[in-house]
């Protein structure tokens, strides 16, 4: 009997070590990450043509949220752009709220999706809805519960343009609301920020792409070219999947 408790022990503290070891690599990985990753604001703004973009918001059930996103996009010191805020068939006042924006500020478009046809997940039939209204060169694709500084779409222009790139995404700063996202949100950070690091992405010899929701920007051929949210339609993690796509196309993508 002690034997098999003994291996039982020998077996557990080996888990606990490679665990532990796992966990080591891993933040060491994601402090690397950070220390030699570009950074959006570090990057000197520059002076460039002035391309149209079009914000595409998709939302739904987003009351709570949806307000403070809206200001800080209508806010922004770039001049050449459109939101377009589309309601996914939302069941709270989400709607009604992108109505209210619209009817004071001439740049914001308020759009109804239709019912998601079958074989369509998450927010890909939205975003796809609002592409049908966006009328600009450069397409930024963001999240209901977000909000952003005054001069990202500037910097981020500005930084899409001097590198020649195709697309561009930006790692967010991510809040800890409740307990629950204090709790998981440290783990997805540290496996994203190691699977999908910028230094992987931004590696012109591997072919890791990615795209976070919350916020990418991409030329409009670029978008065509891939088969636009269509053909990510099936997928939940869409951003994920046209990230890879686009990076898988040959085409330049910066993340920072």
């Amino acid at each position: 009997m002690d034997i098999v408790i003994d291996i039982f022990n020998y077996i557990l503290a080996a888990i606990l070590v490679g665990v532990s070891l796992t966990w080591i690599v891993l933040i060491k990985s994601m402090i690397r990450t950070f220390q030699d990753s570009p950074f959006l604001d570090k990057f000197e703004k520059k002076e460039h043509q002035n391309p149209k973009v079009s914000i595409i918001l998709p939302a739904r059930n987003e009351e709570k949220f949806i307000d403070k996103c809206i200001i800080s996009l209508v806010n922004q010191d770039y001049s050449n752009y459109e939101i377009v805020a589309i309601n996914d068939s939302s069941e709270d006042s989400t709607g009604d709220i992108i109505k209210k924006y619209a009817k004071k500020y001439p740049k914001v478009i308020s759009v109804d999706a239709r019912p998601k046809p079958e074989g369509w997940m998450g927010k890909n039939w939205a975003c796809a809805e609002g592409y049908k209204k966006a009328s600009g060169d450069l397409l930024l694709f963001t999240d209901a519960d977000t909000t952003h500084t005054s001069s990202v779409i500037t910097l981020a222009v500005s930084h899409l343009l001097s590198l020649e790139l195709d697309a561009l995404t930006v790692i967010p700063r991510m809040l800890c609301l409740d307990r629950i996202t204090k709790i998981t949100l440290p783990m997805i950070s540290i496996f994203l920020h190691t699977r999908f690091s910028a230094l992987r992405v931004n590696d012109v010899s591997k072919n890791t792409g990615y795209f976070f929701g919350s916020f990418y920007i991409i030329t409009k051929p670029t978008y065509d070219s891939v088969g636009t949210h269509e053909g990510v339609k099936g997928e939940l993690i869409e951003d994920g999947a046209l990230g890879k796509k686009v990076k898988e196309s040959g085409f330049k993508m910066r993340m920072v």
